[in-house]
């Protein structure tokens, strides 16, 4: 029987992709000439997102916790447990450009509703790559659009959190905004890094206060990503919580 909803989910996730991406096109063709931030198409990609979720019933999501009263921009981060954090984070009652992977974008059909959405893609390991990523995210804050970033830069193999890298909290530093963290835990049972098989989880995306960078210079931006990793250290059940080992070299 589990096999049979895993299989009725794969198929439902199907047709939903299917008839979305036309509908995503209409949506950027009659938006585009008046929304520079693609907030219409995006809110749709967002909606997709958490019909995809509902494929597979066994998956429980939800949200703790509220959106500021400041209302934004923020540079939102999260952890990443699993591919359905996706699913999960699409539910935050915001809109958002994600930093993704340039892979992503390369997956047909899926690749194409990222570009519609104006999410901003990022080949690891290329500073040109990664520099115009930042003007992209610099630009779309500026704007009054928030965007969300993983720190971890990955997912997490074993649903523990990984070291912090700094890129989202310099850009929070240039721009000024505030950083917004939002913890994600239970999404690994669901559909672990590696696997091929979904099971049941029960996932909570926690909407932790704001923490502000007003004041705050370069130098900071590594007693920042502290400040609010030790948040989601705080937060999280112990046995997701990593010994933070070397931080990895970063791409200047």
């Amino acid at each position: 029987m589990n096999k049979l909803i895993e299989y009725l989910g794969w198929a439902a996730a199907a047709v939903i992709l299917l008839v979305a991406l036309p509908v995503q096109a209409v949506l950027w063709v009659v938006t585009r000439p008046f929304d520079r931030n693609l907030v219409v198409p995006g809110k749709f990609l967002r909606f997709v997102g958490v019909m995809l979720g509902r494929c597979y019933p066994p998956w429980k999501f939800r949200l703790e916790g509220t959106w500021p009263a400041q209302g934004g921009p923020f540079v939102v981060v999260a952890n990443h447990q699993s591919l359905i954090d996706i699913v999960l984070l699409s539910r935050l009652p915001r809109e958002m450009k994600w930093v993704i992977k340039e892979e992503l974008v390369r997956i047909p059909w899926i690749g194409q509703m990222l570009r519609l959405t104006g999410d901003i893609a990022v080949r690891r390991g290329d500073p040109e790559s990664g520099g115009e990523a930042v003007a992209r995210a610099k630009a779309y804050l500026e704007r009054g659009m928030n965007v969300m970033i993983f720190p971890e830069g990955t997912r997490s193999r074993d649903a523990r959190l990984l070291p912090f890298k700094k890129g989202a909290f310099r850009l929070a530093i240039e721009t000024g905004v505030a950083v917004l963290p939002v913890v994600v835990s239970g999404t690994a049972k669901g559909f672990q890094k590696g696997g091929t098989t979904v099971g049941p989880c029960d996932a909570v995306a926690r909407l932790l206060p704001p923490v502000p960078t007003r004041g705050l210079t370069q130098a900071d931006a590594g007693a920042l990503r502290d400040r609010v990793r030790a948040a989601y250290v705080a937060t999280l059940p112990p046995e997701q919580v990593a010994p933070a080992p070397a931080e990895p070299p970063e791409v200047a």
